[in-house]
């Protein structure tokens, strides 16, 4: 099968898209990246969580579209209490999610939200 690029997810249907730095739909599926944790963009407490949310959700973008990447399973769990599937992202060894760490657009998920603002 092909390799079917992303795009940012709007309207009310979505089948293959970007919700935000830490929620993506692929081929239907609701996924949570399951390693990390983003600043919101659909419900900011401030306009500085809003601005970084904007920013690691069009960065996770770029990463998805830069090219072939594994979806990993969450250990021990599959899915969130929202019924996302739990998935780790990796291309060539490293998690997309610890790109965005890296980079100040994230923070490594410990299992709890902490506030942006």
């Amino acid at each position: 099968m092909a390799y079917q690029p992303y795009s940012l997810c709007s309207g009310a249907k979505h089948y293959h898209c970007v919700v935000d730095g830490d929620t993506i739909w692929n081929q239907g599926i609701k996924i949570r990246i399951a390693d990390i944790d983003t600043p919101e963009v659909s419900e900011p407490k401030c306009a500085s969580e809003a601005a970084l949310g904007i920013r690691a959700t069009h960065r996770m973008l770029q990463l998805l579209n830069a090219g072939p990447f594994e979806m990993r399973s969450w250990p021990g769990r599959d899915e969130d209490k929202y019924g996302r599937k739990l998935r780790v992202l990796v291309r060539n060894g490293r998690s997309l999610g610890d790109t965005l760490v890296s980079e100040g657009l994230a923070r490594t998920w410990t299992g709890r939200r902490q506030p942006w603002c």
